[in-house]
């Protein structure tokens, strides 16, 4: 792996492990709860653990000092949810530009099975070749997503990350497929570390159990956002993913860690 990769990977991560916030979601929901003051919700997760967080290129200035050291992703491409179809993503940045806004990595998402995947496909690549000759990790957002598809099936989890690897990624985020176990089958379809995505908040223990099932199933962490940009206190449950992914808790010991209560 080239050199600035590498030291760039060290950057949006730790050992190998991922605790990612993704905050790009203003350009697909709007300034969603958690969102229109940004620089603190970025402060507070950043104080609560997280390696990076990822926003659109425009935001960079809001960015940066609120940080707090932590890693930061440029993500580029995007979809509305008001628009004819959000699972048409289109480029909004380049790698260029990313680099021009203090990125360490940059990200694209796929939806691998739908009607985009072709173009995206393209895109991924293009990407992938234009970030090795800058020395910048890119993260895949690869979901098994289009007409017809169990978004959390492992049969089309796999295929979506092996298509992430195949293309050039050093990192890919999926969904998850719900348990460890159905889980190992994803993480071995690649040799590229394997990072969850969050999805609409469902609680914090159910969060938290995810992460765990997944990291037993020898994945590499999460890129989760709005379960933890749109709690009450993205500091704690940031501290709580944190606890999983990079101390190996329990899901039940971490929240406790963190200060929150376990639900029932």
């Amino acid at each position: 792996m080239d050199t600035g990769i590498t030291a760039r990977l060290d950057r949006i991560g730790r050992d190998g492990r991922y605790v990612i916030v993704p905050m790009d979601h203003g350009i697909t929901l709007g300034a969603v709860r958690g969102l229109k003051d940004i620089e603190s919700t970025i402060d507070a997760v950043t104080r609560g653990g997280a390696d990076a967080v990822l926003t659109q290129k425009g935001i960079a200035p809001r960015v940066h000092p609120n940080k707090n050291d932590a890693g930061y992703i440029v993500h580029l491409n995007a979809s509305t949810t008001i628009g004819p179809d959000s699972n048409d993503k289109r480029m909004t940045g380049t790698v260029q530009e990313a680099i021009a806004a203090g990125a360490d990595a940059v990200s694209l998402h796929l939806n691998v099975g739908s009607n985009y995947e072709p173009k995206q496909i393209t895109d991924l690549a293009e990407v992938c070749d234009t970030a090795s000759k800058f020395g910048i990790p890119v993260l895949a957002m690869s979901y098994a997503r289009g007409p017809g598809i169990d978004e959390h099936d492992a049969e089309s989890l796999g295929h979506a990350v092996r298509l992430a690897e195949e293309l050039g990624a050093d990192v890919v985020k999926t969904a998850y497929s719900g348990d460890a176990e159905s889980f190992e089958h994803v993480v071995e379809s690649t040799r590229l570390p394997v990072v969850i995505a969050g999805g609409a908040p469902e609680g914090d223990k159910a969060t938290l159990e995810a992460v765990r099932g997944a990291m037993d199933a020898g994945g590499a962490g999460v890129s989760i956002g709005r379960s933890v940009f749109q709690h009450d206190d993205p500091e704690a449950i940031a501290r709580a993913v944190t606890s999983v992914v990079h101390d190996d808790l329990s899901a039940e010991d971490a929240l406790d860690e963190a200060g929150l209560s376990v639900e029932a």
